[in-house]
Parts: C-alpha cells; sequence; structure tokens
C-alpha cells in the first residue's frame, strides 16, 4: 500500500482550536505535496470558505480539488468548475423546510449565492455559520425562494436539546430519501442521498484511477465517519469523536498537537 491521496477534514482536524493550521501541519502537507500525492480538503464549508487555506496551503495548482459542502460538490481549487454535483432541488428545499417546522427547529438552506433561512427570528447559529464560512445571510420565506435553484445543503440550527427533541421527530422518509448527519452539537446537515465525504473522496479517487487502499483519511466529527471508514488508512484525530473512533484504522495527536502532521509522517510519507 502507497499512499497516493489523503483526504483531511479542516475543523477539528486541520485547525487547532484558534482556527489556525499550525506551522508543523503545514509542512507536512507540503512534504506530501512534494513526494507527489494528493491533498484533497474535505468540509462542510462551501469554496468560498476555503480560499484561504487552499491558498495558504499551496492546493490551488491545475490537478488539485476539494470537497465541499460535505460531499455535495468536488471541484477543481484552480478553476473552481465542479466536477461532481450532488445538490437537491426546490422540492427537497420544501419538503425539508416543512420538516423542520413540524419538528420544533430553526432552518437555513445554502446555495451559491449565500445561505437563506424563513425563520423571522434568526438562530445565533445560522449568523454563527454565516461568519464562519463567509457567506451572506438572507430572511426570505418559502414563497420567496427561486425554484429554478439548487441547494448544496440544508441545516437544522438550534440548541443542542432542541435540536435533539427535533431530530427524535423527522419522519423515516426523509432519514431514507437523505444523507443526514450531525456535524456539531447544533446542527444537522441534510444532503442529496448521493453526497457525503467518503462518498465524495470514492468518486475522486476512481475518477483519479486512485486504488481505495491507497487513500489516506483524517477526521474527527459525525460528518467524517463515512470519509474515515472508505479509506485504506483511516485517521480518527485524538480529539475525534467515539464513532469516528470506531471505525479509523488509526489514532494520531490531537489537533493542537499537531495531529495531521503525525499522521503524514508515520503512515504516508515513512
Amino acid at each position: 500500500m502507497t499512499v497516493k491521496l489523503i483526504a483531511i477534514d479542516i475543523d477539528g482536524t486541520l485547525l487547532n482550536t484558534d482556527r489556525k493550521v499550525t506551522t508543523e501541519v503545514n509542512e507536512a502537507i507540503h512534504a506530501a505535496k512534494e513526494a507527489s500525492i494528493r491533498v484533497v480538503l474535505c468540509t462542510g464549508r462551501p469554496f468560498p470558505g476555503v480560499v484561504p487555506l487552499i491558498e495558504e496551503l499551496g492546493l490551488d495548482k491545475t490537478d488539485d480539488y476539494v470537497i465541499t459542502y460535505n460531499g455535495a460538490l468536488v471541484q477543481n481549487t484552480h478553476t473552481r468548475e465542479s466536477i461532481i454535483d450532488y445538490t437537491m432541488t426546490h422540492e427537497d428545499y420544501l419538503v425539508l423546510e416543512k420538516a423542520a417546522v413540524e419538528a420544533g427547529s430553526h432552518f437555513h438552506a445554502i446555495h451559491n449565492e449565500g445561505i437563506f433561512t424563513p425563520n423571522r427570528d434568526i438562530s445565533k447559529y445560522s449568523v454563527h455559520e454565516a461568519f464562519i464560512i463567509g457567506m451572506p445571510l438572507f430572511y426570505r420565506t418559502p414563497e420567496e425562494m427561486d425554484p429554478a435553484v439548487n441547494y448544496n445543503k440544508v441545516m437544522m440550527i438550534d440548541e443542542p436539546e432542541v435540536l435533539e427533541a427535533a431530530v427524535s421527530r423527522l419522519p423515516q422518509a426523509l432519514w431514507d430519501n437523505y444523507t443526514i448527519l450531525r456535524s456539531e452539537p447544533f446542527y444537522l446537515e441534510i444532503l442529496n442521498k448521493s453526497a457525503s465525504k467518503g462518498k465524495a473522496v470514492k468518486a475522486l479517487a476512481e475518477r483519479l484511477d486512485i486504488a481505495q487502499e491507497d487513500v489516506m483519511a483524517i477526521g474527527d466529527s459525525g460528518n467524517d465517519v463515512d470519509l474515515v471508514d472508505f479509506a485504506g488508512i483511516g485517521v480518527a484525530m485524538e480529539n475525534a469523536t467515539d464513532e469516528v473512533k470506531a471505525v479509523a484504522d488509526v489514532v494520531t495527536t490531537s489537533n493542537n498537537d499537531h495531529g495531521v502532521a503525525q499522521a503524514i509522517y508515520k503512515y504516508a510519507l515513512d
């Protein structure tokens, strides 16, 4: 087994708790690139929310890719072209917005132009998401939404205990028809059934003619489970959730102790 592709989650994995890439991690990623290993960031963020990191790490060449919206899009970082697209329609939006209302949770939907919430009492978590990913936030009723627009993902967002109760009320049909994952205690992300980080990495690896056993993936949270599970070498951060550690092959150090760098040197470059 020779690692040819490293897929890395961003928040809680690549970034430390100060939301920075440490010098050690930056150097390890550059060492992997110099060894002709493809490095692909995998995130729930949209493309604009990862541009600074792509530039900082030198992952903006003509043959570099990024996985955004938890696998809904795979994009070339140089051209920004989407090469894999698993988005949702306006009809999906209406179904999911209604489900959020009935479950008792705040809600917002994201497409390339911004974040759109139908909640007049805009959730602080929608504001937080807009700040983190660098996208504008709009209040729009369902009737004001453009029927021609496709959505990269929608989110139920609320206080953890409120969201927990709301999740328990979701009908089984939603779980059957969509990819649903808890990325944070206050975030429930809902995507096209074909979208997930693991499925996106699998599709990209096949496109690049890279075998599954030659993929290494590093993650920490609920939206990284199938990513870490898919990889030939699945790496959980020390600060990862138990469900990520359960599917991982190995556990590296935490995001504050340069865990990504440790994993790259030990399993990809050693």
